[in-house]
């Protein structure tokens, strides 16, 4: 495993830090969490939502034309 250091606004380390508190676990394991969240989120190109968009309102743009 590696390190990694980041500079934080102060008020943010105090959000993480109240909100580790309340979950009961360190604010590494509460950083790390939400760095696997973000790794595990698949990946949506803009074309594939764009695409997603015109055929889901292909009918109405066909009506308003």
């Amino acid at each position: 495993m590696n390190t990694i250091t980041i500079n934080i606004p102060d008020e943010h380390l105090l959000k993480l830090q109240q909100k580790a508190t309340r979950l009961g676990i360190s604010v590494e394991e509460l950083v790390l969490m939400g760095v696997e969240e973000l790794l595990n989120q698949p990946e949506t190109s803009f074309k594939d939502v764009m695409d997603y968009v015109l055929n889901k309102n292909a009918e109405l743009y066909k009506r308003l034309a």
